[in-house]
């Protein structure tokens, strides 16, 4: 494996390749004062209604401080999980506010650790929250699906090891120490996401491509590979991009924290965490956050196996809906009609759509939360996955918008899935927080018509803002944003490998599909550190014409753009547009826009 960089200057001259490559190969300061809390009521069940509340199933494990051997229960469920990238099982680990000493809870699959305080500081683990990658080589690229919230750390050794890929979001963390971000080695990663955080001493990415890091608090920041984006955090390194490829913006023009589960005085609360606007720093950092509180008597909690009818009642009785850990066939969508409803995932509960219908769907009205859960199509095409507003949505949402925020999707590697697209954006102000639509390039059930998806994600409606990105390999746009006003902070892509030959990604007169495609009747538009990457495996002839795509109009503007031939296997021929250099040939270096127009 290589050895880590000096500097930023000497790791760019060794770009790792990725995963498939590899495989191949082998406060919100909270305002003066006291704290903020509300609660919500819920509406009147009515007759013989579905309780509210309930146990949190086997899936869930709850340690306290005097709990025996957790050490031991830890060890075995990563050694279930740690290689079990398309498995079934689903796991929460849930630690009670105190102290924890000497612990290295290393995660696998589907496993999320939490604390159960209202602040991180709440619960701290003298030890570590380790993700490596000893069961795939020392390569970190395929480290998907896993997740630690609401923790401190004191790390061992003084810094602690997190080398995720995609869909893995290290959220309101604290970390006394230093963060890694690469495996044992300084092997190949491909991350990643931290929010509402604070690492004390310095983050290493070393070998991570790309990384985005929200609202948070860092002691520095070690290098950049190609692209690594800040917004509103304290400590981060300032805008140099494309050398070395920072991009910071001071603050994030909307965010809201996504919920969590929490304890207090015994009883389980799921706190909403309030909206913040040009927010900086943690939620957290000088007391309770300000937002709203709902007992867990407001939710229905779901168990592996329930059904979208028993769902849909729930929903219809004023609850909103707690996912634990497990798969949940549904047979027709789950509809969410409510304002201010809230959908929370535990363990990466997973949604199967069968018979080709839509996941979920959510009506046009205002605050709700999609959190913590993942969407993995059925063998039947889905046209759409989830959506958010129907066709046509108009009102205005921008004091209380929906959220989206660690919700993901997978098109096959659990075997056939298909789906024309995956996630539809109807409503006017809806913040896309986190989430990874990924058509599968591995695993079972993967090939250019075996897992057909042509759009990941399509965003209709106005003023929607988009921090955290990750969208890769469909079979033609992978974002198409045709509402006004939008926003992108931080995205990354690969186009789809298994492409066959150039007349399958053939647009009409133009070379490939764009991966970001801004309609020809947008105005407004604004990103921020995007990059697209291309692994033409089966015909590296493929070309692109560029990875961006949009109008040349005064209002639609990007700042350090990037595209990536990865080993030459195919070629972009500009970055947006007929705008910047095509991708060099054999190697991995990016070709850049800093400004567009």
């Amino acid at each position: 494996m290589p050895t880590p960089p000096a500097d930023a200057t000497a790791h760019r001259t060794s770009r790792p390749s990725r995963r498939t490559v590899l495989a191949a190969m082998a406060a919100a300061l909270p305002a003066a004062g006291l704290p903020v809390l509300s609660s919500r009521a819920s509406g009147t069940p009515a007759a013989a209604a579905l309780p509210g509340g309930g146990d949190l199933g086997p899936n869930v494990l709850v340690f306290d401080p005097a709990t025996p051997n957790i050490q031991g229960k830890l060890d075995e469920i990563f050694k279930q999980q740690e290689s079990a990238q398309f498995g079934t099982a689903r796991y929460a680990l849930l630690f009670k506010p105190g102290t924890y000493n000497g612990l290295n809870a290393q995660l696998g699959f589907y496993t999320s650790i939490a604390g159960l305080g209202l602040s991180p500081d709440d619960t701290t683990i003298n030890g570590d929250v380790t993700v490596d990658a000893g069961w795939f080589n020392g390569n970190a690229t395929q480290n998907f699906w896993r997740s630690a919230e609401n923790l401190a750390l004191i790390p061992v050794n003084g810094t602690n090891r997190w080398a995720v890929a995609q869909a893995a979001p290290f959220r309101r963390m604290h970390v006394k120490g230093g963060l890694n971000l690469a495996p044992d080695g300084y092997g190949w990663a491909s991350g990643g996401y931290i929010a509402d955080s604070r690492i004390d001493g310095t983050v290493g990415p070393y070998s991570q491509q790309q990384w985005y890091t929200r609202d948070s608090s860092v002691g520095g920041w070690h290098n950049a590979v190609w692209n690594m984006v800040f917004s509103g955090v304290e400590g981060a390194p300032g805008q140099t991009f494309p050398d070395p490829p920072y991009t910071t913006l001071d603050t994030t023009p909307i965010s809201r924290e996504k919920p969590f589960l929490y304890l207090a005085g015994g009883d389980y609360r799921v706190f909403l965490p309030e909206k913040r606007v040009n927010a900086r720093g943690t939620t957290w950092g000088n007391g309770t956050p300000r937002g709203e509180s709902l007992p867990l008597s407001q939710f229905y909690v779901a168990k592996p196996g329930t059904d979208a009818a028993t769902l849909n009642a729930a929903l219809a009785q004023g609850l909103n809906l707690l996912l634990t850990p497990g798969i949940y066939h549904v047979d027709r969508p789950i509809e969410v009609q409510r304002a201010n409803t809230v959908v929370l995932g535990l363990g990466y509960a997973t949604i199967v759509p069968d018979n080709g219908v839509t996941a979920m769907k959510v009506a046009d009205v205002d605050g709700v939360r999609l959190a913590g859960f993942l969407i993995d199509a059925g063998p039947v095409n889905s046209a759409t996955l989830l959506e958010v507003g129907p066709d046509g949505a108009s009102a205005d949402h921008a004091a209380n918008p929906t959220t989206v925020q660690d919700v993901f999707v997978r098109i096959g590697g659990a075997g056939p899935g298909k789906a024309t697209t995956s996630m539809v954006i109807n409503s006017n102000h809806t913040i896309i927080d986190h989430t990874w639509v990924w058509r599968a390039d591995h695993g079972d059930g993967v090939g250019w018509e075996t897992n057909r998806a042509d759009y990941g994600i399509r965003v209709n409606g106005a003023d929607v803002l988009a921090t955290g990105l990750f969208v890769e390999h469909f079979n033609k746009y992978d974002v198409e944003w045709r509402g006004e006003r939008g926003r992108t902070v931080f995205f990354q892509n690969e186009k789809a490998y298994d492409a066959p030959n150039q007349a399958a990604v053939q647009n009409g007169n133009t070379k490939g599909f764009a991966a970001y495609k801004i309609a020809d009747t947008v105005t407004t538009h604004e990103g921020w550190g995007l990059g697209s990457y291309c692994y033409y495996n089966v015909d590296p002839t493929i070309r692109q014409d560029h990875g961006f795509e949009a109008p040349h109009k005064p209002g639609v503007k990007f700042h350090d753009l990037l595209v990536v031939s990865l080993g030459g296997k195919g070629q972009y021929e500009h970055v947006i547009n007929d705008v910047g250099a095509a991708t060099s040939g054999t190697s991995t270096v990016p070709s850049t826009v800093v400004s567009y127009p």
